[in-house]
């Protein structure tokens, strides 16, 4: 340029304006914007905080052309805010009080972009670089040039505020041919494109006011899109299995068998399920569908539940060929012990010889009536501390799943938690196999 930048003989008149050492850019803009000065802005990113900071000088502009050097700014833009990514037109980093008075710096900022700003955008990526700031108060014109952007933190309003690299232009003529190679750029409809509704429709979504009912259930949607997300993927691979084919399958409502698949997809993501629903919504129908689930690939599963209820578990075996069971054709063929069995070294049960069963060889064990596994006891021990008989949750744990093949786990109860939340602790270490830190991996747990 043939211009000189300004000499530096004040901490205001630094030709250099870095944000660290030699001053900042809002103080120049706020020195040099007047009531009625028209604007001229090159600037990848615009928030409404920078807005905020400035509008005592902004609001009494006459007029702006805001030009967005970076089309990937406007290209984030989510009106319905459905992207996390898409909130870059809000500065990040600010203090909770700043975030509590965006609804009203958003509203504020529309308007005025409504009345005074246009806005466009640079078609391609990659193409304009430049930071630009030029203003025109009416009786001469005034420009720098750099690196900062229209954000608080480019211009130098925030704590930590980037360390930029711009030039004040102190030269007529060359503040001129800035302004005229503006101007060129902006009325270049192969390079530009307007962008100012786009930006008022996403401002529009900041100052909204939802009904309380729209925010819930928006907020449930951001908090399980993911997890709705997986399950419908699961869900269109399980309607293609052989289970729907079964008699236990179509036995099942609606409820029931949402509650089936998403007890497989916890199983096989996270190695186990806790089945919850209150008594009289068919726990074990739904359970029995993921027990067929599991059989159809060739899974030896075990069913554990009182001894009082091994009726309610036996009725279904294909062995027993019972008139009462509605699945014959199913050819159900897990096993079924009771709680009491754990404490047993010996004894038959339906032919099961307790002291030769190979108790770690099951792939899924179904617990019903789970909560009564609810407290960690030790079984009991010798002076020396060696264990003389196991705890039926010991055995639990230690036998059959920490031992043998990879179990997976399916718990059974309407009250899994009965005093505290150790309750359900207990119980959810049959999943993880007694490891605290098993579901602080992101990855499918694995042994």
């Amino acid at each position: 340029m043939r211009g000189n930048v300004m000499a530096a003989n004040g901490p205001n008149s630094f030709g250099i304006r870095d944000n660290y050492t030699h001053g900042n850019v809002a103080d120049f803009l706020v020195e040099k914007i007047n009531a009625g000065s028209h604007l001229s802005v090159v600037s990848a990113y615009f928030t409404i905080y920078a807005y905020e900071a400035l509008s005592a000088e902004l609001d009494n502009i006459g007029h702006l052309n805001f030009l967005f050097g970076e089309p990937r700014f406007i290209a984030s833009l989510d009106p319905d805010k459905t992207d996390k990514k898409s909130f870059k037109i809000e500065d990040e980093g600010l203090e909770l009080a700043n975030r509590l008075q965006q609804k009203e710096i958003a509203r504020r900022c529309a308007a005025w972009i409504r009345d005074k700003v246009d806005i466009r955008s640079i078609r391609q990526a990659n193409l304009l670089h430049g930071k630009l700031y030029h203003v025109d108060d009416g009786r001469r014109e005034h420009a720098i040039l750099g690196s900062s952007n229209f954000t608080r933190r480019g211009l130098g309003l925030s704590a930590t505020p980037n360390i930029e690299l711009n030039l004040i232009v102190d030269g007529d003529r060359d503040r001129a041919e800035l302004k005229e190679w503006f101007d060129k750029l902006w009325a270049d409809e192969s390079l530009v494109a307007d962008v100012k509704e786009e930006v008022l429709r996403y401002l529009a979504q900041l100052y909204v006011n939802h009904a309380p009912e729209f925010i819930y259930f928006k907020t449930l949607f951001h908090v399980f899109e993911r997890f709705l997300s997986v399950q419908g993927d699961d869900a269109q691979l399980f309607d293609r299995t052989d289970i729907i084919d079964t008699d236990i399958w179509k036995a099942l409502f609606d409820f029931q068998k949402d509650g089936a698949k998403g007890a497989i997809h916890k199983i096989n993501a996270h190695n186990g399920c806790i089945l919850a629903d209150s008594v009289g919504l068919g726990k074990t129908y739904t359970a029995l569908a993921v027990i067929k689930y599991y059989e159809l690939r060739n899974l030896r599963v075990l069913v554990l539940c009182p001894k009082k209820l091994r009726d309610n578990w036996t009725v279904y075996l294909a062995q027993n060929n019972s008139e009462l069971n509605p699945f014959l054709k199913d050819r159900f063929g897990y096993t079924v012990l009771s709680h009491t069995d754990l404490s047993r070294e010996n004894g038959k049960v339906d032919g099961i010889d307790l002291a030769a069963l190979n108790w770690g060889n099951f792939d899924l064990i179904v617990i019903d009536e789970s909560h009564n596994f609810r407290n960690n006891t030790k079984g009991k021990r010798d002076d020396d501390g060696n264990i003389i008989r196991k705890s039926r949750y010991e055995r639990l744990m230690e036998d059959i799943i920490q031992s043998g093949v990879k179990t997976k786990v399916l718990l059974l109860s309407a009250t899994p938690v009965n005093n505290d939340l150790k309750d359900l602790r207990n119980q959810i270490y049959f999943v993880t196999e007694g490891r605290d830190a098993a579901f602080s991996q992101s990855r499918r747990l694995s042994r």
